[in-house]
């Protein structure tokens, strides 16, 4: 069935933007379909409905085609031409074969870890195509010896499963830059690290946390204590409320020949440690601020968009002078201006002086389509407060 969307819709569409909303649409009630989209009998190009916690549907080309195979075939392998050089680089294993919309795929994410790749499907339209997709990765990336899903919409599906080839071992170890991270690719939708964090990480291992005392707050798996510790730091702090963590962390600085019992790991939620800290005058050289978008636990909700300057403004009493500040996020709905406003508003109201020093957004793996900027979630702000 043709998509027919508004005249207000087939503007955004004519200049670009990739993505469908539900108010896009001239049938409203219409569901998962692949067909052409037209707007008052003109045809604007190809695209789906499946629905998704952001839109309902994809365009993906300005002209009517087949979805099949060899559609995806094609899709893959200009998605491997712009991702050549990772192929080569024996110092990390793990990064971004397709990466939605950036690549022309809305709607599907495929990661490489080592020998294997993990799919994620964000809705049930680009699911069916399965069978399809599956036959042209392994036609395209014929090294890739095993393959798992993740279901990212609603459905009675697994959330995570093997369904291709070899089982990968558990931990699954893969290198970035040079340092060995362990993964697990069937344990829910997480793997056990954030590969968009790749350039930060890299980073604090090639010398920003050397001879320095790191915090490293809602530190998940220790990703970046391991890169910290690994690029010389003089000690690390790695804090979150997950007990999972604990042990985790312990194994990420195991599987890099560090001992876990040098390195401080404490399960605790991150603004009853900013007051544990500031009582006992603790002081770091260096703290990471990487929270999720969205939390809530029995005391608290936090989200970036309203909170963040409250983590900053709470990191400053433990916050060596000359310090090094690492803030991130991944929210979609905060723009590097808003996001830069809330921090530097919280250093001149906690009457501290700052020198921003670098500024990290999606790796090249991580590729963006120009026209759709909310997919270029990553912020990542290197800061020095005096």
């Amino acid at each position: 069935m043709t998509i027919n969307v508004t005249t207000h819709a087939a503007k955004r569409i004519k200049k670009g933007y990739p993505l469908l909303q539900q108010e896009d649409l001239v049938n409203q009630g219409q569901k998962s379909t692949w067909d052409i989209v037209m707007c008052n009998q003109q045809i604007l190009g190809y695209g789906y409905l499946g629905e998704q916690h952001k839109g309902v549907g994809w365009m993906l080309a300005k002209h009517p085609l087949t979805v099949d195979q060899t559609f995806f075939k094609e899709r893959f392998a200009a998605a491997k031409a712009k991702r050549s050089a990772y192929f080569y680089d024996e110092q990390t294993t793990a990064f971004r074969l397709i990466n939605g919309e950036g690549d022309q795929l809305g709607g599907l994410i495929i990661d490489q870890y080592a020998t294997f790749a993990v799919i994620s499907w964000y809705n049930e339209t680009m699911y069916e195509k399965k069978i399809e997709i599956l036959a042209a990765l392994n036609e395209v990336f014929p090294d890739i010896i095993g393959i798992y899903e993740k279901i990212r919409f609603q459905s009675t599906l697994p959330e995570s499963q093997h369904v291709y080839g070899q089982e990968a071992p558990e931990p699954l170890l893969i290198k970035e830059n040079g340092i060995t991270y362990a993964t697990y690719l069937n344990e829910g939708l997480m793997t056990g690290i954030f590969l968009d964090q790749r350039e930060v990480r890299g980073r604090l291992a090639s010398g920003l946390a050397t001879g320095k005392r790191v915090l490293n707050m809602f530190s998940y798996t220790g990703a970046f204590s391991v890169a910290a510790a690994m690029g010389g730091a003089r000690e690390t702090t790695s804090v979150d409320l997950a007990n999972r963590s604990r042990p985790k962390t312990q194994e990420q600085f195991e599987v890099n020949g560090l001992d876990p019992h040098a390195q401080s790991i404490v399960v605790m939620d991150t603004f009853e440690y900013f007051k544990y800290a500031t009582r006992k005058q603790f002081q770091y050289d260096l703290i990471i601020l990487d929270p999720p978008s969205f939390a809530r636990n029995k005391k608290r909700v936090f989200s970036v968009a309203k909170n963040y300057g409250d983590l900053i403004e709470q990191s400053m009493p433990i916050l060596a002078k000359d310090g090094y500040l690492i803030a991130s996020t991944n929210a979609a709905n905060v723009s590097l201006e808003k996001f830069e406003g809330q921090i530097e508003q919280a250093f001149t109201n906690q009457k501290r002086q700052f020198k921003k020093i670098a500024t990290y957004r999606l790796p090249e793996d991580f590729a963006v389509d120009e026209k759709f900027s909310e997919g270029d979630y990553l912020k990542v702000i290197l800061y020095q407060c005096k």
